[in-house]
């Protein structure tokens, strides 16, 4: 059949209905979005033969089409993924997953009303902070925290409540930009404070902030650089001696930990300090995310002197930043798995930074008889390296094990493409025109998913 003459056989919106009128669990679905997808279906179909395309125009093969159109459309875009990049805090993955006892806070408080800021033992209105207040307190020995909706909504209230109209210290090596283009320079402007410039990129001396500080300076600011690394002539003054020069001048100094970590944490050399170190050598406040290597869900932890956290309290712009109802309970419940548990074996972030490379070995194995079980594609066993990701030890090379896989009758990119467009997606990486399965962020049942996605791929 001739393409014109295929155009003009394209079958119309009603017959196509009439095709569909048995079909319950189409016909479930809202009559505009049937025939909008029955629409798009038939223009899909006419483009397709207008680009000297062949396809078929029968009832049947478009009504397919609108199938196929309808279940995404009806599909949520916002779902679970399997991550086999081997980045462990994959921010385009949603960072940190949440441990089990997390996810149960999450769903009890998604089931209906909750005790977000109602006190049950006095019967009236509380205060939402108040669940993760004593839990922070203990793992960070701060004096006070409060908990906003990410690590640079800290920072702004910070600087807004302690420093607005007035000017902040910061070493030019810490003026860090980190993802999406935001910079530490913005968030001092946005906060109303001017921004001091001390040292030069790779070194900045003691005598450099003590020189800069002035009748109108309100406090130094230090940023970890935990998105990056100065290697070689590099130094920044101790912590300790920074902090006693700010209160020789009676004024704050402020850390942005970035990543921030509640245990001691060495990865391959590096080690990330904790927010409770950081407070020990006399910083008055430090900031830090919650979904990195803290390993919950998203949030922004301020802990610091009672003094400078009552002045957070009281800012106006805590309420445009404050932490939504589940954010808090997946806060609140990984913190329970530091104080009541193994946070190292219990928090998945965690358990993954430490797996040992024996045990990606095992795991990587056990992929492999998965896939070769089922499928023609070949595949073998190979030792990788991977990453922390989200801006976190940014020095460190975590060594591991994955499976590479290739196949005669498709490319690496079509494959990884084909993986990415499952309906539970498989994120994976491409190396030496293979597909690579890093097992460092793989849970057991994610084996046999990939491997059933790959099941007649040869």
């Amino acid at each position: 059949m001739e393409t014109n003459e295929k155009l003009r056989v394209l079958p119309s919106i009603d017959k196509l209905l009439a095709a569909l009128v048995n079909e319950q669990e189409i016909m479930q679905y809202p009559h505009e979005l049937v025939t909008a997808c029955l629409r798009q279906a038939v223009a899909n179909t006419r483009e397709a033969l207008l680009a000297g395309k062949n396809g078929s125009v029968s009832p049947e093969a478009i009504v397919n089409q609108a199938k196929i159109l309808l279940e995404k459309c009806t599909q949520a875009s916002l779902r679970r993924v399997i991550n086999a990049s081997g980045v462990v805090l994959h921010t385009n993955l949603g960072r940190a997953p949440l441990s089990r006892q997390a996810r149960e806070c999450v769903g009890a408080v998604m089931e209906g009303y909750s005790t977000l800021e109602y006190n049950v033992e006095s019967g009236e209105r509380g205060t939402r902070y108040a669940h993760v207040v004593k839990p922070l307190r203990e793992l960070t020995e701060a004096e006070d925290v409060l908990v906003v909706n990410n690590n640079a909504a800290a920072v702004l209230l910070v600087l807004s409540a302690l420093a607005k109209g007035r000017e902040v210290i910061v070493s030019r090596g810490e003026l860090v930009e980190i993802g999406g283009s935001f910079r530490i320079p913005d968030v001092l402007r946005q906060s109303g404070a001017t921004l001091v410039e001390v040292g030069a990129t790779n070194k900045t001396h003691l005598a450099d902030y003590e020189q800069a500080i002035g009748p109108n300076t309100a406090a130094i600011l230090k940023v970890h650089t935990s998105n990056y690394c100065i290697v070689g002539f590099a130094s920044q003054p101790d912590g300790k001696e920074l902090a006693a020069l700010a209160h020789k001048h009676d004024i704050p100094v402020i850390e942005d930990l970035g990543s921030g970590t509640l245990v001691p944490l060495t990865v391959d050399g590096q080690t990330e300090p904790t927010a409770a170190q950081r407070l020990r050598l006399g910083f008055d406040v430090v900031t830090f995310s919650g979904d990195k290597l803290l390993g919950g869900g998203q949030a922004g932890i301020i802990a610091g002197k009672s003094q400078y956290i009552a002045k957070m309290k009281k800012h106006p712009l805590l309420r445009a930043v404050r932490i939504d109802k589940l954010s808090l309970a997946a806060l609140e419940g990984t913190l329970l798995d530091y104080i009541t548990g193994d946070p190292v074996q219990d928090i998945p972030v965690l358990r993954m930074l430490h797996s040992e490379p024996s045990i990606l070995e095992e795991r990587a194995k056990q992929l492999y008889k998965e896939i070769t079980r089922y499928s023609a594609a070949l595949a073998e066993v190979i030792e990788l390296t991977s990453l922390a990701g989200g801006g976190a030890l940014p020095g460190a090379v975590l060594k591991g094990y994955g499976v590479a896989v290739s196949c005669q009758n498709i490319s690496a990119e079509n494959l990884e493409t084909y993986l990415r467009q499952q309906s539970t997606p498989i994120i994976a990486r491409i190396q030496d025109n293979k597909v690579i399965f890093d097992v460092r962020c793989l849970e057991k049942e994610n084996l046999a998913e990939i491997a059933n996605a790959l099941v007649g791929v040869s």
